[in-house]
């Protein structure tokens, strides 16, 4: 076990980049608003699905990549169903949450809703240990995959009017498990419940332009917090561009087009603030979605 744990510091140690991260950060969160906080399944009033891939410091091999995909459709009744599929993949680590979200809308006036949702999941975790290359010619006994499944629940609240929306979230109730890098040294630990705060608000400047601001906070008691900050401007509801910046030292320009009524595509271009993640070069982030 020993020799296993030295084999994986060594690796990771080496790296100029830290994998291992605690934040499963993806620029276009108001498309998929729903791995986050299951209060906005329904939101929309239709059906809608999304899908979005992230590859992260494209300079590094087997930098992380994240997949995610969201569905959500009203029922009756004042209730909605969706679901979400979040997918992590960092050299030997493969990770995750799938999920089922409910909402329910209250209405507390004219203008003013009230959405509240559940999630039902699993997380799952995997480590293929035997894809790490070793000078050794015979194959180590302690090399195992690691392997679990374990399920999760999360609950969410949103305020919505016409033109602003505030929410709260914490998708995965329950401590989830992964390796985490500490001093050189490997270790299997419980992540705390990360929380989420969300707040944006439309503001017209004609009848053909938009200002959208928004932030998202990330927070992990005693362990670490986030702010990501977003403008976009919209020209008659077709096209988009904006920038996003986040605490963590990233910046991005966006952009989204709408080609029809029920098409839309995005992109994402991100850079680091930080000259070790500058020369790991840049991130892209692409983004499908589709109305029913």
């Amino acid at each position: 076990m020993k020799k296993t744990i030295l084999i994986l510091a060594l690796i990771l140690s080496m790296s100029e980049v830290n994998f291992a991260q605690e934040q499963n950060i993806f620029t276009r969160y108001k498309y998929h608003l729903n791995i986050i906080n299951p209060a906005y399944v329904g939101v929309d009033e239709q059906s809608v699905l999304t899908s979005s891939l992230r590859r992260q410091w494209t300079g590094v091999p087997d930098a992380p990549e994240l997949q995610n995909i969201s569905f959500s459709t009203p029922l009756n009744n004042n209730l909605a169903i969706g679901a979400a599929i979040e997918h992590n993949k960092t050299y030997i680590e493969n990770y995750g949450f799938a999920a089922i979200d409910v909402s329910y809308k209250l209405y507390l006036s004219r203008y003013k809703t009230l959405y509240f949702g559940i999630k039902a999941g699993a997380d799952y975790y995997n480590v293929n240990l035997m894809g790490i290359k070793t000078h050794d010619l015979n194959v180590d006994p302690a090399l195992q995959s690691i392997n679990s499944i374990i399920p999760n629940i999360g609950v969410g609240f949103l305020l919505k009017e016409d033109m602003w929306y505030a929410s709260i979230a914490i998708p995965r109730i329950l401590n989830t498990t992964r390796l985490k890098d500490k001093e050189g040294i490997v270790f299997i630990i419980d992540e705390m419940p990360k929380m989420y705060l969300g707040f944006g608000h439309d503001f017209f400047i004609t009848d053909d332009i938009i200002i959208k601001p928004s932030l998202n906070w990330d927070y992990i008691p005693k362990s670490s917090s986030v702010l990501d900050f977003t403008t976009m401007v919209n020209y008659s509801g077709l096209f988009e561009f904006g920038a996003n910046y986040g605490t963590d030292n990233r910046y991005a320009l966006l952009t989204t087009f709408t080609v029809n009524d029920r098409f839309v595509f995005g992109y994402a271009y991100e850079m680091s603030t930080l000259p070790t993640l500058a020369r790991a070069k840049n991130t892209n982030e692409i983004l499908l979605q589709y109305k029913f």
